[in-house]
């Protein structure tokens, strides 16, 4: 069993040297942890305790102890907290770190601290983090490695899985996929437009909304007007917005306006509807799509985000219509893959990138 328990106290070493993480074995070399350990005993006989490793990582600390048996991971009362006493902070693991934590706590100055309990050989094994803090105990879910303990991560894990924050982008993209729902919605009710043509009534507005800073376009020219319609002049916008891009051949560039011509020749998307607007100020559906789109979800794909929520948006929007997207010719990379390969490239400030099929540039996103 010592040799178990030996071989599987390597392997933990091994993980904190992959997180960059410098633990020390059997104590600490910080003076107040030491002293705290001093009569920290997993006995309670006021003897010197010997947790496997003790970290410091910014100012969170990090005690952990292990056992070579997954079945001595934790021992719990029948309410479900973590017993204390002698017998449990003896063999089980998790109770031991806890015990070592609250110890920590209790007689030096560092009121932060992640323990944890692990437990099994190198293939099978879990690794169990508490937080623990002057008030209690949070048990977290169980890790593969240490990396969100590192220098680098530590802090931005607390914020996420301890206090359970949310991060502004993380916020900001989960309001846009709801948006894409509702768009969806509006596209149908309003608009009665069949699942194949919503995804192209979107791109069309998009392609338009281009144009507001490059050439002046006003969401307020569209009037409803029977003359020049608001799919006219939305389909004049996104025909500047194909050339400006320079779509070449030509004859690509016309297959690709063609299909868009439902915007101006559809006549139910260019008719005041009664249900939109004010009384004085009823608008078309394209009119509406247009702003909505504009002011919920435009704004934030042209922001400077490392986030490609287009992409994210698009995605959720063409789910809705019974897909992926596949059949309309839309195949986006998974965020997981994008993220492997561009470290994986692992460019320079001076590197020149072409990606001749960069849709809505998920991996260009990333680079920046």
């Amino acid at each position: 069993m010592a040799k178990k328990e030996a071989n599987f106290d390597l392997y933990i070493h091994g993980l904190l040297i992959e997180a960059g993480i410098s633990a020390t074995a059997q104590g600490s070399d910080i003076l107040e942890i030491q002293n705290a350990l001093k009569t920290a005993s997993k006995k309670q006989t006021g003897n010197e305790g010997y947790p496997e490793y003790t970290a410091i990582v910014k100012d969170f600390v990090i005690i952990m102890e292990d056992k070579p048996d997954k079945s001595f991971l934790c021992l719990k009362d029948d309410n479900g907290s973590i017993l204390l006493t002698i017998d449990a902070t003896e063999k089980y693991a998790l109770n031991g770190a806890l015990f070592y934590a609250k110890k920590i706590i209790e007689q030096t100055n560092c009121k932060k601290i992640f323990a944890f309990g692990n437990v099994g050989d190198s293939k099978h094994h879990i690794l169990q983090p508490l937080f623990v803090s002057e008030d209690d105990y949070i048990e977290l879910p169980e890790v593969e490695t240490f990396e969100n303990f590192s220098d680098k991560n530590i802090d931005e894990y607390y914020r996420r899985v301890v206090l359970g924050e949310v991060p502004p982008e993380d916020v900001e993209l989960s309001d846009i996929l709801k948006k894409a729902k509702e768009l969806h919605e509006y596209l149908r009710n309003y608009g009665s437009l069949g699942e194949d043509e919503k995804p192209l009534v979107v791109s069309a507005i998009l392609l338009a909304l281009r144009e507001q800073n490059r050439s002046g376009f006003s969401l307020s020219s569209l009037t409803g007007d029977t003359v020049e319609t608001d799919g006219d002049k939305l389909y004049k916008q996104l025909e500047n917005s194909l050339k400006a891009a320079k779509v070449r051949p030509e004859v690509k560039l016309k297959q690709v306006l063609n299909s868009f011509n439902l915007i101006k020749d559809r006549p139910k998307l260019n008719e005041p509807h009664p249900v939109l607007g004010t009384e004085n100020s009823i608008k078309t559906p394209l009119k509406f799509f247009a702003e909505y789109i504009n002011n919920n979800i435009f704004k934030a794909v042209i922001s400077n985000s490392a986030e490609d929520f287009l992409g994210r948006f698009y995605g959720e929007f063409v789910s809705y219509s019974g897909g992926d997207g596949q059949s309309l010719g839309v195949v986006l990379t998974p965020r997981h893959i994008t993220e492997l390969f561009c470290a994986l490239v692992d460019l320079k400030s001076t590197d020149i990138i072409l990606d001749p099929c960069c849709g809505t540039g998920g991996f260009l996103v990333l680079q920046l």
